[in-house]
Formats: C-alpha cells, sequence, structure tokens
C-alpha cells in the first residue's frame, strides 16, 4: 500500500442561489456534500455517475478551483483548504488540470508555444530551458516540433487535447485531474488519450483523479472506482471488485446500462431501469437521497441517513442493506 497523496475529509461545496420574488430565503444548492475518501500515489482513482451529481465539482473544489464552503483537503502532507492564492501557489504547481472540452480550454490567440511556456513561466522556469522542455512534452503526447508555431484551430479534437495533456505536464505535477478528458472527441481517439494517459503516468509516476460517466473508460484506466449520486459518495472499491460485486442498488443500475455487443447476452441480462426523477440538490431527501428511486427502500431510510462505511475488505458503502 502506498500513502495518501491527497486526503479527502468531510467536503462540502454550496451554491448560493438567488433570491426571487417568489422566495426571498436563503437556498443552497449542495452540490457535494459532507464527502471523504483519500486518493493514493500513483494510483488512477475513476469518478462516476449521472450529470448533475456533482463529480466536476468535487474535482473543481479539491484543487481549489473552489473554494470549500466546509471540510479539509491534505495534499501531500499539508491542508489547503483554507489557505490565500499566494500560499496555494507553489501547490498551484503541483496539481494541475486537463479539461473537458478541448475546443474551450485553449487560447485560440495563443500559439502551441505560448500555451505550453505560460505555466512554465509562472514558475519561473529559465528561458533557455523551455524551448527545449516544450519540444519533448509535444514528443511526448504525439505532436511534431513544427506543431509549436501552430494555433489551436487548427488541430483536431483529440491533438487539442494532447496540447492540453502537455501544457498540464509542463511543470511536472504530482496530482491531474482529468475531467472527462476523452468526452468530447471520437471513440476512435479516445483509446488513443486514454492509453497515453496510462503511459505517462507510468513515466511520471501521477496521480490521477479521473472523472468520467463512460463506465467501460473508468473500468480501463482506473485503480479505484467512486460512484456519486447527488452530492453523496455512495460507493468506492477497487475497480474489478465493483464491476464483478457491485453493493449499491444505484451502482448495480448504473453498471446494467453498459451496452453490450452480443445482442444474445444484452437480452438475457438483468436490466434494472431507474424510475423517477433525481431529486433537487437545493432540497435533498431525509434520510437515503436515492431513496425515492431505490426498489429496496425500507422505513429506516426515509429519516436516517446511511453511514459510508467499510462492509469488505477495501469496499466501501452507504446502504441501510448492509
Amino acid at each position: 500500500m502506498t500513502s495518501p497523496l491527497m486526503e479527502i475529509r468531510n467536503i462540502k461545496k454550496y451554491f448560493k442561489v438567488k433570491k426571487s420574488f417568489f422566495n426571498d430565503k436563503n437556498q443552497y444548492v449542495k452540490a457535494v456534500d459532507d464527502i471523504t475518501f483519500d486518493i493514493n500515489k500513483g494510483e488512477t482513482l475513476g469518478l462516476v455517475g449521472e450529470s448533475g451529481c456533482g463529480k466536476s465539482t468535487l474535482g473543481r473544489t479539491v484543487t481549489r478551483l473552489y473554494d470549500p464552503t466546509e471540510g479539509s483537503i491534505i495534499f501531500n502532507g499539508k491542508d489547503i483548504s483554507s489557505i490565500n492564492d499566494k500560499e496555494l501557489k507553489p501547490y498551484r504547481k503541483d496539481m494541475q488540470i486537463i479539461f473537458q472540452d478541448p475546443f474551450a480550454s485553449l487560447n485560440p490567440y495563443m500559439t502551441v508555444k505560448d500555451i505550453i511556456n505560460e505555466p512554465l513561466d509562472s514558475y519561473g522556469v529559465s528561458k533557455k530551458d523551455r524551448e527545449d522542455i516544450i519540444f519533448k512534452l509535444l514528443q511526448k503526447v504525439g505532436l511534431n516540433k513544427e506543431d509549436i508555431y501552430r494555433y489551436p484551430q487548427e488541430f483536431s479534437g483529440g491533438q487539442r487535447q494532447r496540447i492540453g495533456i502537455a501544457r498540464a505536464l509542463s511543470v511536472k505535477p504530482k496530482f491531474i485531474l482529468c475531467d472527462e478528458p476523452t468526452s468530447a472527441l471520437d471513440v476512435s481517439i479516445q483509446a488513443q488519450v486514454i492509453n497515453m494517459l496510462k503511459d505517462l503516468q507510468q513515466e511520471f509516476g501521477l496521480t490521477y483523479l479521473f472523472i468520467s460517466h463512460d463506465l467501460s473508460m473508468v473500468r480501463h484506466i482506473s485503480h479505484r472506482i467512486g460512484v456519486m449520486y447527488l452530492g453523496k459518495l455512495v460507493e468506492l472499491t477497487r475497480s474489478d471488485k465493483l464491476y464483478k460485486k457491485p453493493l449499491h442498488p444505484y451502482t448495480k443500475a448504473l453498471l446494467s446500462s453498459i451496452p453490450i455487443a452480443d445482442p444474445d447476452l444484452a437480452q438475457s441480462r438483468d436490466r434494472q431501469i431507474l424510475k423517477g426523477d433525481v431529486p433537487s440538490p437545493i432540497n435533498p431527501p431525509l434520510g437515503c437521497r436515492f431513496k425515492t428511486r431505490c426498489k429496496f427502500r425500507m422505513e429506516k431510510c426515509n429519516n436516517v441517513e446511511p453511514e459510508f462505511k467499510e462492509v469488505e475488505d477495501g469496499h466501501r458503502v452507504a446502504c441501510h442493506i448492509y
């Protein structure tokens, strides 16, 4: 077992809702609500769940793009949850982000050289070393030397994401948040990017938090996987174990939705279709948040929130069934 690089303790992120003519009370969107987990050095922790469950908000909170409402973020032994921007700057160097949309995350008025040079300049890398670093990074991500004078709009989506990856690697980070880095790419390109991320992790000893809604993709890259629902973490375990033996009813429903190429096998498997809508994160249900869509609902679920606890070796789940 390696030691944790990042320890997230009871983290919350609430967004205030503007008052209106019909509602003059203070209300908050509870995007991330009391989540605790660790990310070990050199591992990839996958994070999955429906759109709007709080995955990206959690990722941006633990990297301090958002200030947490409550809780602590311990990075490499230091609590960074409440330090100011000046104190945070050396930690930002070790925490980089690969954004979801390569079409929006790169400045169209900057060349590739300028894009990758920007973090190098921010952290005082000498000018004479920068061009050599940029050339090597482009080679690592499968681009050419000649590309440094081109602009983002001259590249395909997959190539733009490679530029984003090179930018994230430029300051030699320890941790990278991958916020759905393949969702805007063609399927054929997704596999190339994922395999490249795995190779880079091996070469540089990187740690990833990999956020995605593609359950097959997450399985391929992650060592452990966490499942989120309505701002809460409901299950966390090893990748292979989650797919072989899911425990939470929500996880079972998610996994049963993965398409299978064999039509006979697809027809014979037990599909668990969720009924009803996801409740509002402004007024989440009391007790278990999944109770409104769960066929195993019991009386206890109505008013007692299930504890997120270890029920098997390395397998944590928040469900009264266990």
